[in-house]
């Protein structure tokens, strides 16, 4: 490295600290005694493999746990992508477009995944390690909740049922209450939920209403509608949220559906019942709830046999 060079990058730490008002010296000086950084160090490495706490001795039970595991860090990598869309400023086309393909590609990764859990366990040791894990479910995933909040308004993830019912300006308190996957642990003619429901409530409800109001405004759809009006009309544009919506609503889906079909009924071990007692079946066809994240993208065709 030249002097000049040097001499220039001493210049850029000195502002920088002078911003914050603290002292140059002092910061170089604690190079001195800092450890070089590794990869362990710097991925947590350990942490992270001692995060695989198995319930029984069934090996197969860690590849489940691993996989879900994934498929949580995933969603964080996806809701990392969103808040950048959501928080931009004046957002650009292109900038809109590229974090739209990081999202797309990281769904279009967790639908090709699921060959891990289809093929990757034995049915006897799923049916036996499953008893264990009664009353939680992949149901109770925050983020998936989370990310649904951040895609679309509110009124396409309020129960098909319920939609013509409730409008943007309702209480997000009682929006909530008509999400698609209540019908998943609540009976709507007593109101009773399920434990399953109730306990997802009682630790993430507070946080999902705040994520409901936030987003109400900034969400996908609401930032794609912010591009130029030449722009909105972009087929290859058109085709990357179609793609999004069209993966994550029912290629995603429906390849988890297949996978809780081969081991909770065609397996001919199990009772049919997911464990945290939920109507799976319903809360995750397609065609049942009709999640459609951007409607207007559709045409009436495709949108009267979504999910067939």
């Amino acid at each position: 490295m030249d002097n000049n060079n040097s001499e220039a990058i001493l210049k850029e730490i000195e502002l920088k600290y002078q911003a914050i008002d603290q002292k140059t010296e002092t910061q170089l000086e604690g190079l001195l005694w800092s450890k070089p950084i590794t990869y362990w160090d710097y991925i947590q490495t350990d942490a992270l493999l001692n995060l695989q706490i198995q319930r029984t001795v069934l090996p197969d039970e860690m590849v489940f746990i691993m996989y879900h595991q994934v498929n949580e860090l995933i969603f964080k990598m996806i809701l990392w992508e969103m808040h950048q869309i959501s928080y931009c400023k004046e957002i650009k086309t292109d900038f809109f477009t590229e974090r739209l393909m990081r999202i797309s590609r990281y769904f279009d990764m967790l639908t090709t995944s699921f060959g891990i859990m289809e093929d990757g366990m034995e049915v006897d040791q799923y049916m036996k390690f499953r008893n264990t894990l009664t009353p939680a479910s992949g149901f109770q995933s925050a983020q998936y909740r989370l990310i649904e909040f951040c895609s679309t308004d509110l009124i396409n993830l309020v129960d098909y049922r319920y939609r013509s019912s409730i409008d943007r300006d309702a209480p997000f308190e009682f929006t909530f209450e008509h999400l698609y996957w209540q019908a998943a642990g609540k009976d709507y003619q007593t109101g009773k939920k399920s434990f399953l429901l109730e306990e997802f409530e009682r630790k993430y409800k507070g946080m999902f209403l705040k994520h409901m109001e936030e987003y109400n405004t900034i969400n996908i759809w609401q930032k794609f509608k912010q591009l130029p009006d030449v722009d909105q009309k972009n087929p290859e544009l058109i085709q990357a949220m179609r793609h999004y919506d069209y993966t994550v609503n029912i290629t995603w889906v429906m390849q988890h559906l297949n996978v809780a079909i081969k081991y909770i009924d065609h397996s001919g071990k199990g009772d049919g019942e997911a464990t945290g007692g939920s109507d799976w079946r319903k809360y995750m066809h397609p065609k049942y709830q009709r999640r459609i994240f951007f409607p207007e993208l559709w045409t009436k065709d495709e949108l009267a046999n979504w999910g067939e």
